[in-house]
């Protein structure tokens, strides 16, 4: 995938000479011009920019703005700086604002081209993945505590999207626009991606407030409810009679759900916390991505998983078919309801 490199200059003749004499590294990166710091953000809302460079002197918006309001709304993006005023003080300020490179002018084009080059490569230091399902790959990141940058691209759509990782735990998220959580679902939901790994994160603060698995089961959640809502909304006879009689519906629960309440009565006794068992395909997902995690990790095959997404109950989950959910209070003896469940 050919980067997109934005330089930004209001010398019309620099931004052409630097275009013209870039074009040999074509094959590694496109260069895109700008004319100021508003043109640039512009820029940086509509296209998937990898690095800026970007003169300090202009009009309506100069270096140094831009370098702050990059660093808060698009923390992942390199930001090399150019000037021909330079002073040791000018450049102190550059590097604590978040500037990966500085150069004065007048310079060399290759020397330009080969700090691009180096912040780039650092840039993709963690490697890059093809085809793989994002949540597996996340669930990952959480268990190695990593620190880490990612850049996600959706192979069905093309759409770009970024994940900032601090020790294991998801702090931000951000596409098109749309930031922190909202943007996280999104991302969540693609099935088949590429993952570009930068392994620092300039995120510092933790925008996204939910654990990772809370995000990564709404983020399912909201998938299959957009999927349902795309459906024909015609009913079928089967259905129609199953609206007309929840009872009867009610009353044909399959025998093994009846099974398993017993089961765990009889072992723990009537006070085990066991609220309520039904068969739910929302979580069908998320339980074969951990079956992929498990096997991984050479685990074996999943049995019995138990999670608590901070509602008033939490949830054992059996595979199979439909995931059967069991119902829990949170004070239940769960380590004793699993263990039951597995024998």
């Amino acid at each position: 995938m050919i980067k997109k490199v934005l330089v930004v200059d209001d010398d019309q003749e620099m931004l052409l000479s630097l275009k013209e004499g870039l074009e040999k590294y074509n094959e590694t990166f496109s260069v895109l011009m700008a004319g100021d710091g508003l043109i640039a953000m512009e820029k940086l809302k509509k296209l998937p920019i990898s690095l800026v460079v970007t003169d300090l002197k202009m009009p309506r918006m100069d270096g140094f703005t831009l370098l702050a309001r990059i660093m808060e709304q698009y923390p992942d993006i390199p930001v090399i700086i150019m000037t021909g005023y330079s002073t040791p003080e000018m450049q102190k300020l550059a590097r604590e604002g978040g500037a990966v490179g500085y150069i004065e002018k007048p310079f060399m084009i290759e020397d330009l081209a080969r700090k691009i080059m180096t912040a780039m490569r650092k840039e993709s230091e963690g490697g890059t993945l093809h085809g793989i399902s994002s949540g597996m790959f996340l669930q990952l990141i959480e268990m190695e505590q990593k620190t880490c940058t990612i850049r996600l691209v959706d192979k069905s759509s093309g759409k770009q999207g970024v994940l900032f990782f601090r020790d294991g735990e998801l702090l931000d998220a951000r596409i098109n626009g749309l930031k922190g959580v909202k943007a996280a679902y999104e991302i969540f939901s693609w099935d088949e991606v590429t993952l570009i790994i930068q392994n620092v994160c300039s995120q510092k603060e933790k925008k996204i407030k939910s654990d990772l698995q809370v995000v990564l089961l709404e983020a399912m959640r909201l998938k299959d409810e957009a999927s349902q809502m795309e459906e024909p909304k015609v009913l079928t006879e089967e259905k129609k009679g199953a609206e007309k009689a929840p009872d009867q519906a009610e009353s044909q629960k399959p025998d093994f759900m009846q099974d398993i309440r017993s089961k765990v009565e009889k072992e723990i006794g009537e006070r085990c916390g066991l609220e309520d068992i039904f068969q739910d395909s929302s979580w069908d997902s998320l339980m074969a991505q951990m079956s992929e995690v498990g096997e991984l990790f050479g685990a074996g095959k999943l049995k019995v998983g138990y999670l608590d997404i901070g509602e008033s109950n939490d949830f054992i989950l059996l595979p199979g078919k439909k995931t059967t959910v069991i119902s829990v209070n949170p004070k239940c003896p769960r380590d004793r309801i699993v263990q039951v469940l597995n024998e």
